[in-house]
């Protein structure tokens, strides 16, 4: 079987795991107080232009979500986010178990808009009950979303504009920001997210590293005891020089942007040949993720050999799935998986 289900079924990048075996022996100090850690800190700052930045390192997408909307966010506080978004449909629920409500909007692309955040705010403000309310405190967007499309550099400054007239907090999840920032028609970079979100992530669990965060806070009031509540949610790991030295080996010579880019390339073949077989995109994006509708028949020939995603049924003889790539997928596998979409396979 070929799959094509996630971006995180293989181990690691070769150069991400030669680092780990290079320095496996040596003795450093732990929760990511070691040289490695603050050498990869440097590197994000560089990248992002700020040496003001504050830059943690976590284990994973969910642990990270939890951390930083419960370090930012007061009891009575909630998050807002499109219906979508990873911390309400995919999350079990991890957000709320701390005590904050997901307050979710429309979206059919995957993206929120400053719009309905204005929108939803005003709305709160503006109820004789607002104080029987949940507050809206923070926005979360994904980028890429969960729908694999991309925010443009003038819908981030649209939604960072209204989250400081409105002392909201946005935070962007980028579980997989390298496929993201790589994306044809894509026009933000690490420096403009880093100026516009109060805080964001740099993904590695997704994108190469074993697994691995690195949250980058920009707000000076987010940045006080940020470690205090990682250690309380359980996301301080003890042995944090290996988080800190994945972060190098994709980092420091441009690994993270080259393989997100080949996904991406490969995930236009599979997008492409769904085009010509006449398969509907159910979004259309330039990222390693592909949304086609497809016919039973269709899915059943290809479950003989794929292993993908189910979305969602679209009526009597058609569903919805998903085609994903990674930093390792093979050129000949993302091949095959085109030519018998599209019907040449067979």
């Amino acid at each position: 079987m070929l799959f094509f289900n996630c971006d995180y079924t293989e181990g690691a990048h070769p150069r991400v795991m030669d680092r780990l075996l290079e320095t496996n022996m040596e003795q450093t100090d732990g929760y990511g107080e070691d040289p490695y850690c603050e050498r990869a800190r440097e590197i994000i700052r560089e990248l992002c232009g700020d040496d003001t930045l504050d830059v943690h390192f976590l284990v994973g997408g969910t642990q990270t979500n939890v951390t930083v909307i419960s370090a930012a966010l007061r009891p009575h506080q909630g998050v807002l986010a499109a219906e979508s978004g990873h911390v309400n449909v995919h999350e079990t629920g991890a957000i709320e178990s701390c005590g904050h409500k997901v307050l979710v909007l429309p979206s059919g692309d995957g993206k929120i808009t400053a719009q309905q955040v204005e929108e939803a705010y005003r709305d709160h403000i503006a109820d004789d009950s607002f104080e029987h309310c949940v507050q809206p405190k923070m926005v979360y967007i994904s980028n890429p979303t969960e729908m694999g499309t991309i925010y443009t550099r003038a819908e981030l400054e649209g939604l960072a504009g209204v989250c400081r007239k409105n002392g909201l907090y946005l935070f962007m999840d980028g579980a997989r920001l390298g496929y993201g920032l790589s994306a044809a028609g894509n026009d933000l970079d690490l420096k403009g997210i880093a100026g516009l979100c109060d805080v964001f992530y740099i993904g590695g669990t997704k994108v190469g590293a074993l697994f691995g965060e690195a949250v980058v806070i920009s707000n000076p009031g987010l940045k006080e005891d940020f470690r205090y509540i990682m250690k309380q949610k359980g996301a301080m790991l003890a042995k944090g020089r290996l988080l800190g030295l994945q972060f190098l080996a994709l980092l420091e010579d441009g690994l993270y942007f080259e393989i997100g880019r080949r996904a991406n390339e490969l995930a236009d073949k599979i997008r492409d040949a769904c085009r010509k077989a006449g398969y509907p995109l159910l979004t259309e994006n330039t990222t390693n993720q592909v949304f086609t509708i497809l016919p039973d028949d269709k899915l059943d020939e290809l479950k003989e050999k794929y292993v993908f995603s189910y979305q969602h049924r679209v009526d009597d003889e058609h569903s919805a799935v998903r085609f994903c790539t990674s930093w390792a997928t093979a050129t000949e596998n993302a091949g095959a998986l085109a030519d018998d979409i599209s019907g040449k396979g067979e």
